[in-house]
């Protein structure tokens, strides 16, 4: 089994592999530790290789690991949020990938506006149309964008995308490249207010192709830490 820093430093060859393959800087391209479930110690591990930008898809866990890790990190909160829990993060993250309703982006711009910050958002796209899956339809993208516009206290830094599951990688590459496409057409639109500078696309098994396809930031989780541990009732 390898350790957390061989699979870093895995990782980090491979965004580079990809990232030259599409005449692209490695730079560019943010490598976002997902830490669901995982310790604190586990997290440290991969925060002393350099990794400071940590991804949650639940609000629970940023609130259990936000004081233990310290201000050496910068939180995203990447899974679905309930308006109810804005409140709890609002101080506590740089970005929140997952805005697909109007209702969430008046709580976030509320929320934002009391804690006297500007918080970056993503906007999340159902590409794939799965039913299983939230975020705006990709034909309902601008209406969305232009609404969001009118906010003050938010800020629209780009795009997010869950591609399906599937077993090759090349399978989702249609829908990486259709999320680089809605990306330069919103971009092309200069709407106020909206930057569309981040496509937040790419997981442990796709992200070499969501690189290749146009990905600012990649959210690997089981890739680096190994396969996630989900205690059962009573533990």
């Amino acid at each position: 089994m390898q350790s957390i820093r061989e699979n870093v430093a895995a990782i980090e060859a491979k965004i580079a592999a990809a990232a030259k393959r599409a005449g692209r800087n490695p730079e560019d391209i943010l490598l976002l530790a997902v830490s669901k479930t995982k310790p604190v110690e586990m997290i440290q591990e991969a925060v002393d290789c350099g990794l400071t930008a940590l991804g949650e898809n639940k609000v629970q866990e940023i609130m259990e690991k936000f004081e233990p890790m310290g201000k050496g990190v910068h939180w995203h909160l990447i899974g679905h949020l309930q308006t109810n829990k804005v409140k709890y993060i609002i101080d506590k993250v740089d970005m929140i990938h997952s805005v697909e309703s109007l209702r969430l982006a008046q709580e976030i711009d509320k929320r934002a506006a009391a804690a006297k910050v500007i918080m970056d958002i993503l906007v999340e796209v159902n590409i794939a149309g799965e039913e299983s899956k939230f975020g705006v339809r990709p034909e309902d993208t601008e209406v969305f964008l232009r609404e969001l516009s009118k906010f003050d206290n938010i800020h629209v830094r780009g795009l997010m995308t869950v591609a399906p599951f599937v077993n090759n990688p090349e399978e989702n590459r249609v829908y990486f490249r259709k999320m680089r496409e809605l990306l330069v057409d919103m971009n092309a639109k200069k709407i106020d207010n909206i930057s569309m500078d981040v496509l937040s696309m790419g997981m442990t098994g796709d992200y070499e192709v969501a690189i290749e396809e146009g990905a600012t930031i990649v959210r690997v989780g089981t890739g680096i830490f190994g396969e996630r541990y989900y205690p059962t009732k009573g533990e």
